[in-house]
C-alpha cells in the first residue's frame, strides 16, 4: 500500500486575486447577511482550510485510490484515513464555512465556500464527495421539508453525525429520469413504501457516519408519465428508531478512478419494509425540489474539475522547473552546453502557459457565479431587480460551469501527464490518476450534452431571454 503522504498544493495568491481584485468581495464584507466576515477573517479561513487539506486529506488520495472499497458482510468500508479525515473535518467545522449559522454553518459568502472547497476536492476528489453530497441533501431538506423534518435531519446532517445522497439513476432510466420505475406506496400513517432499485449512487454506502440519509426520486401510484410524476422521498438506510429500513447495497462499481468513493447498488424494499417521508407535503414536485439539489452538485463537478485541474498543473509546473534535460534552445547543437530545466524548452512552456490560462479561467468562472449568488444574497428584499438579475446569471451559469470546467479539467490532466513525458504515466507521481479522477466530471451529474441541453433549453429562454 501507497504510504500516506500530501503530494497536493494550490495557488492561494490567485485565489485571493480572483476573490478581490476580480470580483470585489471586500465590497460585499461587514453587509447583511456577511456583516461578521471581513478581509482579516477570509484570510484566515483560507489559510487554516488550505492547511488542513494539506495536512488530513491530502495524505488519504492515493491510499484512497490503491485500496479503493470493499463491500463486507453487505457494508462498504471505506479506505483507511477517510473516517479519521471525515471525523477532524467536520471537528473543525471547515466543510459548513457558507452553510448557515442556523444550521450550525459559519455563514460566510458562498465564494468563501467554493475557495474552501477548491482545497478539499483538490487534495482529495473521492474523499470530498461524501461531504459534499451531504450537504446538498440538507440543504434540499432545509429549503423543501416541513418544520417537522427540518428539525429531524438537518443539523444531524451539517454536523456530520448523519451523510446523505441523491438517488435517481435506475439501470434503464439514466439521462433519461422521467423512465424511472421506483415506486412509493403511500400507507396510512403518512408514510410510503418505497421500492425499486437505484444505480451508481455516489456515497451510497459507507462507515463514516451513523446513518445515511438517501434522497430518493420515486413514482407514487397514479402518478402521472415521464418527469411530471416523480416525488421525492427522504429514506433513511437505518430507521430512526433502530434497526435496518430494508436498503441493502447490491453491489460496488470498480472504476477507472474517484476509487475512494463509494458508487453503489441500492435495492430499496427487498422485503416490503423500506419506509420513506415525502419531502415537504405535495406529491409529483420531485424534480424541481431534486434540481436544487442537482444545480449544487455541478457547481460542486465544476469546482471537481477546476481543484484536480489545477493540481496537475501545478504539479507539472515543479517538475518542469526541477528536471534537467538537455541544453537550452539557443545551444542546443552544442554537446557540451549545460543542461536546463525542462521548463526553459519553448515548446514545455508553451504547455504550462496553456494549462495556466486554462485553470485561472476556469476558476474565474466559478467565482463568478459564486459573486452573482452573493450579490443576490445581499441584495433579497432591498433591490429585489437587481437581485434577479443576479440570480438568473447563476441560473445562466451552472451548465456552463459544469460543463467547460470538466472537459477542460481532462485536458489540463492529459497535459499535466505530456510535461512529466513518461514519468507521468506511472503512478510514482499524482498526474496519471488525476486524469483517471477527471473523466466521470463531463459524465455523471447530467453529462455535458444535457447540460448543452439544458443551457439552450431552458437557460437561454429564462425571463425571456433576460438572462
Amino acid at each position: 500500500m501507497a504510504k500516506a503522504v500530501n503530494q497536493y498544493r494550490a495557488d492561494l495568491r490567485e485565489i485571493r486575486f480572483r476573490l478581490y481584485e476580480q470580483f470585489h468581495l471586500d465590497e460585499l464584507l461587514g453587509q447583511p447577511p456577511f456583516e461578521e466576515w471581513d478581509v482579516e477573517a477570509v484570510d484566515m479561513i483560507i489559510d487554516e482550510v488550505y492547511q488542513f487539506a494539506c495536512d488530513k486529506i491530502g495524505p488519504t488520495n492515493r491510499v484512497g485510490d490503491e485500496v479503493g472499497c470493499r463491500l463486507v458482510d453487505g457494508k462498504v468500508i471505506t479506505p483507511p484515513g477517510f473516517k479519521e479525515a471525515w471525523d477532524a473535518l467536520y471537528e473543525a467545522g471547515y466543510r459548513n464555512v457558507s452553510a448557515p449559522e442556523e444550521h450550525g454553518g459559519a455563514g460566510a459568502p458562498f465564494s468563501v465556500g467554493i475557495a474552501t472547497e477548491e482545497f478539499l476536492a483538490g487534495a482529495n476528489v473521492a474523499f470530498a464527495m461524501y461531504p459534499g453530497l451531504t450537504v446538498g441533501a440538507a440543504e434540499l431538506i432545509a429549503a423543501f421539508g416541513t418544520p417537522e423534518q427540518v428539525g429531524r435531519y438537518v443539523h444531524n446532517m451539517f454536523s456530520g453525525k448523519w451523510a446523505g445522497t441523491m438517488c435517481l439513476t435506475e439501470p434503464h432510466a439514466g439521462s433519461d429520469v422521467g423512465a424511472a420505475t421506483t415506486k412509493a406506496i403511500k400507507q396510512p400513517d403518512g408514510t410510503y413504501k418505497i421500492e425499486g432499485t437505484k444505480i451508481f449512487i455516489s456515497a451510497g454506502d459507507h462507515d463514516l457516519t451513523e446513518n445515511i440519509i438517501h434522497m430518493v426520486l420515486a413514482r407514487t401510484e397514479g402518478a402521472p408519465p415521464g418527469t411530471k410524476g416523480l416525488s421525492l422521498f427522504i429514506v433513511p438506510r437505518d430507521k430512526l428508531t433502530g434497526g435496518s429500513n430494508d436498503v441493502t447495497v447490491g453491489g460496488i462499481e470498480h472504476k477507472m478512478g474517484i476509487n475512494g468513493s463509494a458508487t453503489c447498488v441500492l435495492n430499496f424494499g427487498e422485503n416490503g419494509n423500506c419506509v420513506g417521508e415525502l419531502v415537504g407535503t405535495e406529491e409529483c414536485r420531485g424534480m424541481s425540489q431534486m434540481f436544487r439539489m442537482m444545480n449544487f452538485a455541478r457547481i460542486g463537478v465544476g469546482v471537481q474539475g477546476m481543484a484536480v485541474a489545477s493540481a496537475a498543473y501545478l504539479a507539472a509546473l515543479d517538475y518542469a522547473k526541477e528536471r534537467k534535460q538537455g541544453p537550452h534552445v539557443s545551444k542546443w547543437k552544442d554537446p557540451t552546453a549545460p543542461k536546463v530545466p525542462i521548463i526553459q524548452h519553448p515548446d514545455v512552456r508553451r504547455m504550462l502557459i496553456d494549462m495556466k490560462a486554462r485553470v485561472e479561467g476556469i476558476r474565474a468562472l466559478i467565482l463568478k457565479l459564486c459573486a452573482h449568488t452573493d450579490r443576490e444574497r445581499l441584495l433579497a428584499g432591498k433591490d429585489d431587480e437587481q437581485a434577479a438579475y443576479h440570480k438568473g446569471q447563476v441560473d445562466l451559469l451552472v451548465p456552463i460551469v459544469k460543463a467547460y470546467s470538466s472537459d477542460q479539467a481532462f485536458r489540463v490532466c492529459e497535459t499535466a501527464i505530456q510535461v512529466f513525458g513518461g514519468a507521468g504515466y506511472l503512478r510514482d507521481h499524482p498526474v496519471e490518476q488525476y486524469l483517471r479522477d477527471s473523466k466521470i466530471f463531463s459524465i455523471y451529474e447530467g453529462t455535458n450534452h444535457i447540460q448543452a441541453m439544458d443551457l439552450v433549453g431552458r437557460k437561454l429562454p429564462q425571463r425571456g431571454g433576460a438572462n
